[in-house]
């Protein structure tokens, strides 16, 4: 009975995430006929992302709070209930700033969602299961394009792709609260990051005076938001700007995001062999090789192979530095590191998109491949200062 209900609660959550990645997969595709419904330029898309990323921090930052007074299973249906009406927000939107006003819901939602499900798995089940939940969230992004694409092609308004999205997170919400007995409430999140004394672990202030851990919160700015640069913008790059047809392109979003869930699974089971460091460096070489075949674009079949390179480079990062970050900055500081960092996730997304937006908006859409080659370059920078630093701190701990 008890394997049965752990496999049922872990099957939630693994629809939970795929549904997280639903709202993302469906922007890039939509994000051409939104403007046109409203009159918006290139660089509005940041307008909105903002205040989905102010939800986020919000209620993310909250969610161990939240997880000890409401318990998992209601807070979760909480969030997919916000979720939902976010999107039903989206489908009735008269305006632009209703849209914008509907992102803060979204925010508020997803942040509930990705904070919960990740401390519960995180304490309730293995390694390989919280693998499997991110994996879960590439399997969103990857169909959403098709959805999209599907009710645009049959003459329909990007709205009713967003339709299916309320349907299934009214669905979701029914099933947390019929199960919400079934979960057990994790330990909160603020426990773990700042336990103070009775744990011997830093404060939080503490850990944000070393520069070494804001060093860390920069590079999960950049990493996720290069992420969602290509999974937001190659869909516009390649209609707008290089005449490629809006099925085309929606399939290349879609291999994009599948190929980040494939690496998810293939890279993950072979990082312990290869190592963590030489791992990423790899990954984000491709990255980078990937960025300049977009640029490049000496032939779309070129610019395809760059983008989907791109998504499999990506695709161990968020785990593996999380992972890191102990080796980075110190057992003392890795709980705060590691909260900070995750707030920082949602920023990049909604910073990078957006500054990327202004720059398509000034200077043309084809600055896209050379922005994310330019932040590929920088991350890769940052990234080795981390790993040297995580090389000496050992060796500086023992002389002290």
């Amino acid at each position: 009975m008890k394997r049965r209900t752990e496999i049922l609660v872990l099957a939630i959550a693994f629809a939970s995430y795929v549904l997280l990645g639903l709202p993302s997969g469906l922007l890039g595709v939509a994000w051409p006929s939104i403007r046109e419904s409203f009159g918006l330029s290139l660089d509005a898309m940041g307008t909105m992302l903002t205040t989905v990323t102010i939800g986020y921090i919000l209620s993310s930052f909250n969610s161990g709070r939240l997880i000890a007074r409401f318990g998992a299973g209601a807070l979760l249906m909480i969030g997919s209930m916000l979720m939902g009406a976010s999107m039903l927000g989206y489908v009735v939107a008269p305006n632009w700033r209703s849209m914008v006003a509907f992102g803060l819901l979204l925010g508020l939602g997803s942040g509930i969602m990705d904070a919960g499900l990740n401390t519960y798995v995180a304490e309730n089940y293995e390694a390989r299961h919280m693998n499997w939940l991110h994996a879960s969230f590439g399997i969103g992004v990857t169909i959403a394009p098709v959805i999209m694409t599907t009710v645009l092609n049959v003459g329909q308004s990007w709205r009713w792709g967003y339709v299916l999205v309320v349907v299934l997170e009214a669905v979701l919400a029914a099933c947390y609260a019929l199960t919400r007995n079934l979960w057990r409430s994790a330990e909160p999140t603020s426990a773990r990051a700042d336990p103070g004394s009775r744990t011997g672990k830093a404060r939080s202030l503490h850990s944000l005076k070393l520069p070494i851990v804001w060093l860390g919160i920069a590079l999960f700015i950049i990493h996720p938001g290069i992420e969602f640069v290509a999974g937001n913008w190659v869909y516009s790059l390649f209609t707008e700007a290089r005449s490629v047809t809006a099925n085309t392109a929606s399939l290349w979003v879609s291999i994009y995001w599948g190929s980040l869930t494939v690496g998810r699974l293939v890279l993950g089971s072979v990082a312990d062999r290869l190592g963590v460091d030489r791992l990423l460096r790899v990954c984000i070489i491709g990255i980078l090789l990937g960025s300049a075949l977009v640029w490049w674009n000496v032939a779309d079949p070129i610019s395809f192979l760059g983008l989907a390179l791109i998504g499999f480079g990506v695709a161990p990062l968020f785990p593996s530095m999380i992972s890191s970050t102990p080796r980075w900055m110190g057992a003392a500081h890795a709980a705060n590191a590691i909260g900070f960092q995750v707030a920082a996730a949602g920023v990049g997304i909604a910073l990078l998109p957006g500054f990327a937006g202004i720059l398509a908006q000034k200077l043309g859409l084809e600055i896209i491949g050379q922005f994310l080659v330019g932040a590929t370059i920088i991350m890769l920078l940052m990234y080795e200062v981390l790993v040297y630093h995580g090389a000496r701190r050992p060796r500086e701990e023992a002389t002290s």
